[in-house]
């Protein structure tokens, strides 16, 4: 069965990480967050503080941690962690360390998930692994990683790197990753028709900013 537009915003998160977004900016979209029943709103960390003071629990508000090029060490990222739930952070979005995997550093990889996830307790976990950067042997390899260290979430990209999401990435995810991992989907997905399509393939989750709009003048 088709899914109607209020459904669809009901699995996108928000997004809005641009470098020079402004309070105004990030005040629009938590606005538009509210206005839709958008799934959260995803913004910088800088941000997540004012958020909760200024909406309260009224939106659920997600970030993004060793963003975007994911190779700062393991100890950084967990103070990212901390400080952005102690602000009021539901969702944590981490980037892993493309380096380790081009080493074949997986265990690594895994451990600093396991960590955060802790870190993160009942709060969300969702694990960017920035397809874009990688062959299928390491997709699969980190499917593995991700549902072992248990993450909430997989996704495909930042929508900072070189390519964003792709069906056949998600197709992949399906088949290897865990029972338990869910699947977002982000980076360059400007249409409503890419909107639905991630969404019919199987993520719970899409990430964009371009999702209210786009509903707007559908």
């Amino acid at each position: 069965m088709k899914m109607t537009m209020e459904e669809m915003l009901g699995k996108v998160d928000h997004t809005l990480l641009k470098p020079y977004a402004t309070w105004e900016d990030i005040r629009k979209l938590c606005d538009e967050a509210l206005e839709y029943h958008t799934a959260s709103v995803c913004v910088p960390p800088a941000y997540v503080k004012s958020i909760h003071e200024a909406y309260g629990e009224k939106i659920n508000i997600c970030t993004v941690v060793g963003f975007p090029l994911g190779y700062c060490v393991t100890a950084a990222k967990l103070a990212e962690v901390r400080e952005a739930l102690a602000d009021g952070c539901n969702e944590i979005d981490m980037v892993i360390n493309i380096g380790d995997v081009k080493n074949g550093n997986f265990d690594k990889i895994e451990t600093e998930i396991r960590i955060l996830k802790k870190a993160c307790g009942e709060h969300i976990l969702k694990v960017i692994i920035e397809t874009c950067y990688l062959t299928e042997e390491e997709k699969i390899a980190l499917c593995r990683v991700v549902t072992n260290g248990g993450a909430d979430y997989i996704k495909t990209s930042t929508g900072f790197g070189t390519g964003g999401a792709v069906k056949a990435d998600v197709e992949l995810f399906r088949r290897y990753i865990g029972p338990n991992v869910k699947i977002k989907a982000a980076g360059g997905i400007s249409t409503l028709e890419e909107l639905e399509m991630f969404l019919d393939l199987g993520c719970d989750r899409v990430g964009t900013s371009r999702a209210v709009s786009l509903c707007r003048k559908a």
